[in-house]
């Protein structure tokens, strides 16, 4: 971990367009609607902040905060979402390094708690998040669960 660096887009601003199309790529989220998200936290509309990891200027993991990440709870909320570590760094902590970076933050903004859906079980789980109930997915036949971290 320490050769990586992990900070808000608010502290390096110019990699907005790349972590826009970064998290797309992952996601298949239109990426202007990534960048509409990160325009309103870098404008500071929202404390629903973008959280990135890079080695050297390569983006290798990275996680937002948004309202709602496409389910019908709208009153659990803001969600963590687009959490995502490149498959050749994964299992060196950098996932649960971003998740604990944005439960500091966030609660020194005096956002808690926080929420995140997931399909994953026993992950999140180690970083202090709590399974809380299942929610339906926008225009998803199954349910997804919800977690939450207080």
């Amino acid at each position: 971990m320490e050769s990586y660096r992990c900070l808000t887009l608010r502290e390096d601003p110019a990699l907005k367009d790349a972590a826009a199309q970064w998290f797309h790529e992952k996601w298949g989220v239109p990426k202007e609607a990534y960048l509409e998200c990160m325009e309103e936290y870098l404008g500071e509309q929202t404390e629903n902040g973008w959280y990135l990891c890079l080695d050297g200027e390569k983006i290798i993991a990275g996680l937002g905060v948004i309202e709602n990440d496409f389910h019908d709870r709208k009153d659990l909320s803001p969600n963590v979402c687009a959490v995502y570590t490149e498959e050749a760094y994964r299992g060196q902590g950098i996932a649960g390094h971003l998740l604990n970076m944005v439960v500091d933050d966030m609660k020194a903004k005096g956002i808690s708690p926080l929420y995140l859906v997931t399909d994953h079980t026993g992950f999140y789980e180690r970083y202090g998040w709590e399974y809380l109930c299942m929610v339906q997915g926008d225009g998803e036949p199954d349910m997804t669960r919800m977690y939450i971290h207080r």
